[in-house]
């Protein structure tokens, strides 16, 4: 077995797969960016290296800073977790190409066929499984998208060659969008996955997306862990999944876990992954396959008792998988809860804050995986995931009445999150009846639910400068970079004033305890005035912490109300910012890639 892993990810994933490292007594090697210097995965990784500033595509997406500390650090194994580079083929070939290093995950190869969505369709056309219509080949020109809605019909999807969760999808209901709805899923693929190539299919109107867990080894094996219904979604991400689907019936249970064997089978594909249907009026349909752990392996976990992140790390070292498909059992219910930093009452926007309290929920059938602790802070640089609230019940209405009292525990100060929409929807009929689909909170619910859900259940914020904190301390602790990796420097002083500290002491295995610290989203990692403007006029600034994806305006231009200025990407979302009237572009304060803060300045219209 290995002796030392390299978590190439941040947050709960990468104390997630350290947790798995640990119990098979493996050494961690955490990485970090200048805003996650304090994060709760780095306080609890035996070792941890600087990669680069906050900004992913300097940091946590830097191929060749990652494995140069897999080197320097000795680790003999990377495990990529999802997000960033897990889905990268480039990112594991040359992984696999360094000498004395392990890619945990499948082959690159496979990735490449199988992560991509047009080569996937085609080999899983090969493996006899449905798809639904669309491109194999990728589209660049708008009029191929056109000539595809004449002759299939709107809407259409327009998706991302290495797209997930939602991120590079563009639904086009009209041949007048297409253009703009090209150019944004190009946009965010290029901005998310280093990839620009989007392909189309036709748009379902109301399926349920269903899932299947697969995990294959070097022998030839390849077993499913049965599926996950991952339904209950707002613009296109996941927001509650569950396991096993209350949609589905025994027979087609059984035949789309066939089918997603076939087609991993037919890839050659080895390690953990997802291969995901849409399924509507009894009949399937191959969407694509996620070649890395999934956000939500939790509730499968639950369900059969097999540690997936294990069974990833033994693998990848070259084990046999020990169990046959028939001894895979099923067992009661379980649904994950992601818990966001996000105002559902406000179209689910995201949040920052400080977590002036942070308490969590027991008991039994209660699982939590976070990465953080009561004042760690949200700052946006990064995505919006709080913890994952795992339930399991032995069946799935005591999942439900379970969740219920565990939502009701959760004790969250200091910024607002999802949990009253959550508790919302376990007292919502749709849900509670197993009848939603994937269009359900986006076109169905009724947002003052919502709204009422956030008054009733909702707490206010609280302003982190008076989050408590005592105003003398005997120990004094910091944080000290040597050639990029991180030590921990403990001084005691008495009656001395206080310092800000930079991070925590910790030993192996230790929780994330330090209320001082950043975790899910960090420091701004450098410096940020914000942006500076002169011009006369009305100023439009930032409604949240994020990076300017484009600027579609210049100074001079004549605008109308509703007009987009430019494009602000926060917590992996595209926002419009739009004129609210017409008038002069007097002055453009941002460019594209420019970093910027809630409140800043970003155009002035005379």
């Amino acid at each position: 077995m290995f002796e030392k892993v390299l978590i190439a990810n941040r947050g709960e994933i990468a104390v997630r797969v350290m947790r798995a490292c640990e119990e098979l007594d493996i050494a961690t090697v955490a990485i970090y960016s200048e805003a996650d210097k304090d994060a709760g995965h780095v306080r609890y990784a035996d070792e941890a290296y600087n990669v680069g500033p906050a900004r992913a595509a300097d940091s946590y997406l830097d191929q060749e800073a990652i494995v140069d500390v897999a080197i320097r650090s000795g680790a003999d194994a990377i495990h990529p977790g999802y997000g960033f580079l897990a889905e990268n083929a480039e990112f594991a070939a040359l992984v696999e190409e360094t000498d004395d290093v392990t890619w945990v995950g499948p082959s690159s190869q496979s990735m490449e066929q199988l992560g991509e969505k047009t080569k996937a369709r085609t080999v899983m056309e090969t493996a006899d499984v449905p798809i639904v219509p669309g491109t194999t080949e990728p589209v660049t020109d708008p009029e191929e998208i056109v000539a595809f809605g004449e002759k299939h019909g709107y809407p259409l999807a327009i998706k991302a060659e290495g797209g997930g969760g939602g991120r590079g999808l563009k639904v086009v209901r009209n041949a007048d969008e297409v253009e703009d709805q090209l150019e944004s899923a190009q946009r965010e693929g290029e901005a998310y996955f280093d990839n620009d190539s989007v392909y189309v299919e036709r748009y379902l109107e109301q399926p349920r997306h269903i899932e299947v867990q697969i995990i294959a080894d070097q022998h030839g094996n390849v077993r499913h862990l049965g599926e996950r219904d991952c339904s209950l979604q707002r613009r296109h991400q996941k927001v509650i999944e569950e396991a096993p689907s209350p949609a589905l019936n025994d027979d087609l249970r059984e035949e789309i876990g066939e089918a997603a064997r076939r087609g991993v089978r037919e890839s050659d594909y080895t390690n953990a992954g997802t291969v995901e249907f849409l399924v509507e009026d009894g009949e399937f349909y191959f969407l694509e396959v996620n070649t890395r752990i999934q956000v939500e392996h939790t509730v499968t976990e639950e369900i059969t008792g097999i540690d997936i992140v294990k069974w990833q790390l033994r693998v990848a070292d070259g084990d046999e998988l020990e169990f046959d498909q028939s001894e895979v059992e099923f067992d009661g219910h379980g649904m994950e809860f992601r818990i966001n930093a996000e105002n559902a009452a406000e179209e689910f926007a995201p949040e920052t804050g400080t977590l002036t309290t942070y308490d969590p929920p027991g008991g039994i059938g209660v699982r939590l995986d976070d990465a953080l602790k009561e004042g760690d802070t949200i700052s946006g640089e990064y995505d919006s995931l709080v913890a994952k609230l795992i339930i399991h019940g032995s069946t799935r209405e005591e999942c439900i009445a379970r969740a219920r009292r565990a939502l009701a525990e959760y004790d969250i100060d200091g910024l607002t999150t999802v949990i009253p929409f959550h508790r919302l929807m376990l007292t919502d009929e749709a849900f509670t009846t197993g009848t939603h689909t994937t269009k359900y909170l986006d076109s169905e619910l009724d947002p003052s639910a919502i709204e009422e859900a956030q008054t009733r259940w909702g707490s206010d914020s609280i302003d982190p400068s008076t989050d408590g904190q005592e105003e003398s301390v005997v120990e004094r602790q910091f944080t000290v970079e040597v050639n990029g990796k991180r030590f921990e420097v403990n001084l005691e002083e008495r009656g001395a004033p206080p310092l800000p500290t930079n991070g925590q002491g910790n030993e192996r295995g230790s929780r994330p305890n330090n209320p001082e610290t950043n975790s899910a989203g960090g420091s701004s990692g450098g410096s940020n005035d914000g942006p500076v403007t002169t011009a006369e006029g009305e100023r439009i600034t930032a409604e949240m912490q994020g990076t300017i994806l484009s600027v579609d305006v210049s100074e001079g231009d004549e605008i109308d109300a509703g007009d987009v200025l430019c494009v602000l990407e926060a917590m992996k979302m595209e926002n419009d910012i739009v004129a609210s009237h017409g008038g002069t572009v007097t002055e453009v304060a941002v460019e594209q890639g420019q970093s910027v803060d809630m409140g800043d300045a970003l155009v002035v219209i005379d």
